[in-house]
């Protein structure tokens, strides 16, 4: 294949060299070359048509297949979220609700061993009072019973006193006055020195 350069007023036919690599023919230095397609000012329509083609089939397939797939996706998230929203502030209100169950039982739990406590203090007092009326009545009764038991004796003590000082008294007159004198008198005079003396 041959192409013409122009040398002064002549065109001369010249061969282009062929690659024998890919044996495509590449025009000699100097020679007219083509220019890139999309540099090519006269095929700009035709490419601004085919990129709003183009442009618009990829605007309809993102439109109606991509779009509503992330939308359906957001969609279906916000649902989740807003589900384990309400979800974590039930499980919030529940919790809030059984610490203060709880709380609520620990008080009257409180209260009812307070009240359990105070009864059986109640008791030990009213038991150790009753034991302790009980052993005071038990030493007053020994205390009584002593002090029966003291005067018995005294009187029987006075009594043997009183007849000792009756016989004494009498003997000690006989003997010494050879005066006989009843039992009877020697009694009063006894009884008379005693009141004196009391």
């Amino acid at each position: 294949m041959a192409t013409t350069v122009a040398q002064g007023d002549d065109q001369v036919a010249v061969p282009i060299p062929t690659d024998p690599a890919t044996q495509v023919q590449t025009p000699l230095h100097g020679a007219e070359e083509s220019l890139f397609p999309p540099f090519d000012v006269l095929l700009w329509p035709s490419h601004l048509f085919w990129l709003a083609i183009a442009f618009g089939l990829l605007f309809y397939f993102v439109n109606r297949l991509i779009v509503p797939q992330v939308g359906g996706i957001m969609e279906d998230r916000r649902d989740r979220i807003a589900s384990d929203l309400g979800e974590a502030s039930r499980l919030s209100r529940e919790t809030d609700e059984v610490i203060t169950a709880y709380e609520e039982e620990l008080a009257e739990a409180r209260r009812k061993a307070n009240a359990i406590a105070q009864t059986r203090r109640d008791e030990i007092k009213a038991e150790l009072e009753r034991q302790r009326a009980d052993t005071e009545a038990s030493l007053q009764r020994r205390i009584d019973d002593a002090e029966k038991a003291i005067a018995r004796r005294r009187d029987a003590a006075l009594a043997d006193v009183d007849a000792i000082a009756t016989d004494a008294g009498r003997t000690i007159v006989e003997e010494l006055a050879a005066i006989t004198i009843s039992e009877a008198e020697v009694r009063e005079a006894v009884k008379r020195s005693e009141a004196r003396h009391a």
